[in-house]
């Protein structure tokens, strides 16, 4: 079965172009025009990954993201934004969201494509060497990709599902975060690295008491503590 992507934006020109470009490359592509309808159908037809244009008519695209994180069935749907305002306060919000990635226009269909592929790929590759981890309160469990603390389900997207699953199979070995973005990301060259920390602040606050276990190592990265 194909992968279904939800494009929102709302210039025909964008749309066209990645919806093109996916296809070629083999997806299923779903489309919408507003925020609106773009919650109506990231709801209806859960797709495997949402492009979202953050400068949007009816709701913009930032509070689809924040609409769609609210919702148990799209919680965990990764959210690639593509979007023009290009400053750091913007990709910080973006992250802060939980948009998995963040692209500026213009941009290559190109560089949009593989991007797409890694983030559905990060969600396959988890590791398998431990169906079930356990630090006391906090419990992973990798086939069914749940994260429980004292009992209660936490909301994690792919990618912060998979960086606490590596940072806790490497238990007391600190990560720098260039590694984090090789390992987690698939980055191969290191990029801004404040993705990293955007991604571990929104992190410990899903994990509420059970954050003490990811402690900073200042200067280097991060390090799982059991």
């Amino acid at each position: 079965m194909k992968e279904k992507i939800l494009v929102v934006d709302d210039e025909p020109d964008a749309v066209e172009l990645i919806e093109f470009s996916l296809k070629q490359a083999g997806y299923d592509v779903i489309t919408a025009a507003d925020g609106a309808e773009a919650v109506r159908k990231a709801q209806s037809f859960l797709p495997n990954l949402i492009v979202l244009d953050l400068m949007l008519p009816e709701i913009d695209g930032l509070e689809v993201c924040r609409l769609l994180r609210r919702n148990q069935s799209t919680a965990s749907i990764p959210i690639l934004m593509l979007t023009a305002k290009a400053a750091e306060v913007d990709r910080v919000v973006g992250f802060e969201l939980g948009a998995e990635d963040y692209v500026t226009k213009p941009f290559s269909p190109r560089e949009l494509v593989l991007r797409i592929k890694r983030i559905l790929e990060r969600g396959k590759k988890l590791p398998t060497r431990e169906e079930r981890m356990a630090f006391g309160e906090l419990v992973i469990d990798l086939p069914c990709h749940t994260v429980t603390v004292k009992g209660h389900p936490i909301e994690l997207t792919a990618t912060e599902f998979r960086l606490l699953v590596l940072l806790a199979e490497r238990a007391g070995r600190v990560q720098s975060r260039d590694q984090l973005l090789q390992d987690v990301w698939n980055y191969e060259k290191a990029i801004d690295t404040r993705t990293v920390d955007t991604h571990m602040r929104r992190l410990r606050k899903k994990l509420g008491p059970a954050a003490k276990h990811l402690d900073t190592v200042r200067g280097v990265g991060y390090r799982f503590v059991e």
